[in-house]
């Protein structure tokens, strides 16, 4: 699949749904080297596309056991509730620093853009024996999912996996696929343009 060639709109379903067909949904960059590469939350708006990234991320983790399901701030925070809702488990927002009114463990990080930020999670929560699988919407550098496993485990917590729309091949991106189970949506004939950050189905955004 190398993503449809015309520009879909946004509440489009192809009669034809194949594996990772929502990913043609997602938006370029259109305000420069200031922001993400792309806007992969235009899939959200399609209930159906919504639906099938979440069972596509579900999918290797059928056999195991999840507790919980910790969302990382902000974009995160969409994909793991609906992650959480499809399984019917809890979700837990893991936070930016600053904005939890309760006593949390915090963790400094760097992000995709060479920032360095701290995030946080409550105290209430995280313990030995529960196991917790991380959704983000996109893993470029890794650095903000290393921060978030290092909070759940060091409360004691088990990653029972790690979740996102994408993982690049980044030094990051590979750390985490070798340490722990994960799970993407790109079918591995897409994985280089997700490297080179440019889609095809871009160019349709242009018509």
């Amino acid at each position: 699949m190398l993503l449809c060639p015309k520009k879909m709109d946004v509440l489009e379903v192809p009669a034809n749904r194949q594996k990772g067909w929502y990913l043609s949904l997602m938006a370029p960059n259109t305000k420069g080297p200031a922001f993400a590469w792309l806007d992969p939350s235009r899939l959200y708006c399609n209930p159906q596309a919504l639906a099938d990234c979440v069972k596509d991320l579900l999918s290797p983790f059928d056999s195991d056991t999840i507790d919980l399901v910790a969302g990382i701030d902000a974009m995160g925070f969409i994909l793991g509730a609906s992650v959480a809702s499809t399984l019917g488990k809890g979700f837990l927002a893991i936070r930016k620093a600053g904005h939890l009114c309760v006593a949390t463990q915090s963790q400094n990080y760097t992000d995709y853009t060479g920032r360095e930020k701290t995030m946080e999670v409550r105290l209430d929560v995280l313990k030995p024996g529960v196991r917790v699988l991380l959704v983000d919407q996109w893993i470029e550098t890794g650095g903000t999912m290393k921060a978030a496993i290092q909070l759940v485990e060091r409360l004691g917590a088990t990653v029972v996996g790690v979740a996102a729309v994408a993982i690049e091949n980044t030094e990051g991106g590979k750390w985490v696929k070798e340490n722990y189970k994960f799970s993407h949506c790109i079918p591995e004939e897409l994985q280089s343009q997700i490297d080179q950050k440019y889609l095809n189905s871009f160019k349709s955004f242009d018509q």
